[in-house]
């Protein structure tokens, strides 16, 4: 097995995020995208002892799970979603497996709860972050998704089904307005041009929208924003969108990473948040506060991290990594005190309005790094709620945490590995799981949130 050498293999495993696998030559072949069951053929990327990674070239036979025609125009070229061939039910079985397989490998001797189903299929993403490029070299200027297993392609996106047709709508004008005026992307590698991302946010309880264009600095005058504004609003007073524009903001951009960082930020109409109600709170979002991308979902979620904190009357809870405060306030009117540490500042201004409008006056939250900031809290929890970013808990951070010697810790991860990498720290400090389970916040993609009750054995 070399290097470059093409090969064909029935998937017989599957592993987590979207790997499928099958032995041969006595060594393990993983190829990312490839479905149990499907007859494939790959070629070589890496070839070790005794592992191969694979980049898949084609689908020779589906696997018996494929039951769906695409529903999607853009799907097998977008990499936004994988699971469109299989039924709802199949996808919820295959990411319910693979978080049981990871899990089951420190852990024993707890109670499963299975995986919950998303509400809504369909439109549910209520933000999306669209990249400005070209689907081919030097070709016309395109808006949307990278295209499968591409870090420079991006594919217009303008039919997408994960999201609100609003989301569509505003995405081809723009798109539109900029290619009739031939502004150039921003090129990642050679650091010129000026249209970077398109980043949308909508509300699922009022239908507000947020439109939020992300620039460099190179040529503003070009980007028209002006007559931009006026195309923007012209859906609207056109009865051409279902919801209503909130805010229109232009973000400036000059990092030289990939990713939609704000230099500075500017409202060009309107205001900078919309509000989203979740289990009767509201909530203000603003243009880059974390909040979950599936609003129905998050209420499924909240309504199980409720269930597993049981009686909270006269305790005081951390909620660390608490993003705008949603699960924080969530559990206020049924503790004693919340405290919430969140790394984003903004985001923590977010969540102090958010308590004003809700009328909490026991949920207060810190903003910064809660390795350094649970040293300066003078209270001590009863509970801790972990919900931290994709890479998991800090070590350093998370030895400080299990100082604390909680009896009940509730962990929420939407990145299963770093989960069970830091469970095992936690059982090393005499914690162990109670029970565990999923919520599927992300239909047709890989991923699914695992929430983790872990009760500590003294």
């Amino acid at each position: 097995m070399k290097k470059g050498e093409i090969v064909e293999g029935i998937i017989t495993d599957y592993d987590f995020p979207n790997k499928g696998s099958f032995m041969i030559e006595e060594k393990k072949a993983m190829i990312k995208g490839a479905l149990p069951g499907q007859k494939i053929r790959f070629s070589i990327k890496k070839a070790r002892n005794d592992k191969i990674e694979g980049r898949l070239l084609e689908v020779l036979k589906p696997s018996v799970l494929e039951e769906n025609e695409p529903f999607c125009p853009h799907f097998g070229i977008c990499g936004g979603c994988n699971y469109q061939t299989l039924s709802y039910e199949n996808q919820l079985m295959l990411k319910e497996n693979q978080v049981k397989k990871l899990l089951e490998a420190v852990i024993h001797d707890y109670e499963w709860e299975g995986i919950e189903k998303s509400p809504t299929v369909t439109a549910y993403r209520n933000k999306m972050e669209f990249s400005f490029g070209d689907f081919i070299k030097d070709g016309p200027l395109t808006l949307g998704m990278h295209k499968k297993n591409s870090f420079h392609d991006i594919v217009t996106a303008d039919s997408c089904k994960i999201v609100e047709e609003d989301f569509n709508l505003i995405l081809k004008t723009v798109l539109t307005f900029y290619q009739k005026l031939q502004i150039p992307f921003y090129h990642k590698m050679q650091h010129i041009g000026v249209l970077r991302h398109l980043v949308l946010r909508r509300s699922a309880s009022n239908g507000e929208l947020l439109v939020n264009l992300v620039t460099t600095t190179q040529d503003m005058e070009s980007l028209h924003i002006k007559e931009l504004i006026a195309e923007l609003l012209g859906l609207e007073n056109r009865s051409m969108l279902r919801g209503k524009i909130a805010g229109i903001l232009h973000t400036k951009n000059d990092s030289w990473a990939d990713a939609v960082i704000s230099d500075e930020t500017n409202i060009l109409y309107g205001k900078d948040t919309i509000c989203e109600t979740i289990l009767g709170l509201q909530f203000q979002i603003s243009p880059f506060s974390f909040f979950q991308t599936n609003t129905f979902g998050a209420e499924v979620l909240y309504e199980k991290v409720r269930s597993y904190i049981g009686e909270t009357k006269d305790k005081i809870i951390f909620d660390l990594y608490s993003g705008t405060g949603t699960i924080a306030q969530m559990l206020a009117p049924v503790a004693k005190q919340v405290i919430g540490v969140e790394i984003v500042p903004e985001a923590v201004e977010m969540a102090k309005e958010n308590v004003k409008i809700n009328q909490l006056d026991n949920c207060h939250f810190i903003a910064g790094n809660v390795l350094k900031v649970i040293d300066e809290i003078q209270q001590k929890p009863d509970i801790i709620v972990l919900d931290p970013p994709r890479d998991g808990i800090h070590p350093k951070a998370l030895d400080k945490i299990l100082d604390y010697g909680v009896e009940e810790i509730i962990y929420i991860s939407c990145q299963p590995t770093s989960l069970v990498r830091d469970l095992e720290m936690f059982q090393r400090r005499g914690y162990q799981v109670e029970k565990a389970g999923c919520v599927d916040m992300f239909p047709w993609a890989v991923h699914a949130e695992t929430i983790v009750l872990l009760s500590h054995k003294h």
